[in-house]
């Protein structure tokens, strides 16, 4: 199985309250967030697969803490972008973060010093561009 780096695009049309773990209750903004993960293990990208699965109400188990915002609140996937082979998650995350704030101190970001990997734009095709550009770059 091929693996990688991953970004998601997801659409939060309304305000959510959401609990995630160790990382407890947190205040959404509407709008789009960009979660930026890494797919090295066995399954490789199916790791992908199975975020859209979650989304779409046909897996119940949280593994991550991008399953918080995919299976408990109205989220939904408007798209992926992939660094096959690409060991780059951190620095991903750091370039969208130069266009999208941290909404959530740490989300994604508890094997590594990076202030998370979860950031939001009001602006989709503004997100999307720069989500593109990071895994280009």
């Amino acid at each position: 199985m091929v693996g990688g780096t991953y970004t998601i695009v997801v659409n939060l049309p309304e305000p959510e309250t959401l609990t995630v773990g160790s990382l407890g209750r947190h205040e959404l903004p509407p709008g789009y967030y960009a979660y930026t993960g890494s797919a090295f293990g066995p399954g490789g990208f199916k790791r992908v697969d199975r975020h859209h699965e979650l989304a779409a109400g046909e897996r119940e188990a949280r593994h991550w803490h991008i399953d918080y915002l995919l299976g408990d609140t109205a989220a939904r996937i408007e798209t992926v972008a992939r660094s096959p082979e690409a060991e780059i998650e951190c620095a991903v995350a750091r370039e969208i973060a130069e266009t999208a704030p941290v909404v959530v101190e740490g989300f994604g970001a508890s094997d590594c010093d990076c202030p998370a990997h979860l950031h939001h734009h009001a602006n989709r095709d503004e997100l999307v561009a720069a989500v593109r550009e990071a895994h280009d770059g």
